[in-house]
């Protein structure tokens, strides 16, 4: 499903590239912790002076270039005394909007750049030829929709029966499985493999992850459009949208399983520790649609999706009210693995 459904490319009102300050300010709060464990783990390429930089799930920026730049940096000060030369991939699905993304690519940037279109549950590059590859706010989306029981009213795994949230975990262990499998095999030996993603603490409800909060408004205003006779209930019982945010100890353990990689940083955060001031509902729910229209409209069509989105907006207010309750606030995950 992810291969079809990208972020909205373009530059228009509800566009990725306009709808993504929320995810550059998560990526900031953890900026330093990800210089300071490339410096402190990188071991790779010392006899070479080609660097190759992989983002995995890039979209159409410009988070991805301030995250690059940034890891060119962290190897620079590992590096210091060399004139290094980089390659930079820059990878997403094939219908990614590249255009935009290369459009805009900085015009004083210190490498050479590339796209690599296709899935990250995959291979994408020859073997041994990745010197860090990273992924921000790209992994928690699943290969596919998990399987399960109807959800019920649900287009999530918040509140529903046992076996869909099963389903949800299941797939979520398959999906990473494959992609440790694939970063194995490309990334070189003392590389670096840097992992940022919504995350729940263990121990506590996925459901109670904020991400799963606002998803449950999309299901009850779906359900209000059931009710006014605007879609099919049974439309909704079958559609869950394949987003996962694990608990540490479900990622810890398939990398462990998996056993080509050491465990150089492993914890949770916050994500909105560098927003000032409460955060803006009303723009956050842009920032969603600009992530999942897509999806939405080719399960429920165009017109649901817009009246879905008015119904959510006209509930800003109420959902503050939650961002305001004092829920957990470690909800993002950083983890830096390097390759042994």
């Amino acid at each position: 499903m992810g291969e079809t459904f990208p972020m909205i490319g373009g530059v228009s009102e509800y566009s990725y590239t306009k709808n993504s300050t929320y995810q550059k300010q998560a990526s900031n709060a953890v900026k330093e912790m990800i210089d300071e464990a490339v410096v402190e783990s990188l071991d790779a390429g010392s006899t070479s002076t080609k660097v190759s930089i992989a983002d995995l799930g890039c979209s159409v920026g410009p988070n991805t270039f301030f995250t690059v730049q940034n890891l060119i940096e962290a190897v620079q000060k590992k590096r210091p005394s060399e004139t290094l030369e980089f390659q930079v991939f820059f990878n997403d699905h094939s219908s990614n909007d590249f255009n935009t993304l290369f459009s805009t690519l900085p015009p004083e940037r210190q490498y050479h750049a590339a796209a690599v279109p296709g899935s990250f549950h995959g291979r994408l590059f020859p073997r041994s030829s990745i010197t860090v590859a990273h992924s921000s706010h790209a992994l928690q989306w699943l290969s596919k929709q998990p399987q399960g029981a109807p959800n019920e009213g649900r287009v999530h795994n918040r509140g529903a029966p046992e076996d869909v949230v099963k389903s949800y975990s299941d797939q979520y262990e398959k999906d990473l499985s494959c992609f440790m499998r694939a970063r194995a095999e490309e990334i070189v030996k003392g590389g670096v493999l840097v992992l940022v993603v919504p995350g729940t603490p263990d121990g506590v409800s996925h459901s109670d992850h904020p991400a799963g909060v606002m998803f449950s408004y999309f299901g009850h205003s779906l359900m209000e459009l059931a009710n006014e006779g605007v879609v099919d209930k049974e439309k909704i019982d079958k559609f869950n949208l394949p987003i996962y945010a694990p608990a540490m100890g479900e990622m810890k353990r398939v990398i462990e399983n998996n056993g080509c990689f050491s465990i150089e940083k492993m914890e949770l955060t916050d994500p909105m520790s560098k927003v000032d001031g409460p955060i803006d509902v009303a723009n956050l729910i842009m920032h969603m649609r600009a992530g999942l229209e897509g999806i939405f409209s080719a399960h429920f069509g165009d017109s649901v999706v817009e009246k879905m989105f008015a119904k959510i907006s006209d509930k800003a207010q109420e959902i503050s009210h939650f961002f305001e309750s004092g829920f957990s606030k470690s909800t993002q995950l950083l983890v830096v693995l390097k390759r042994k």
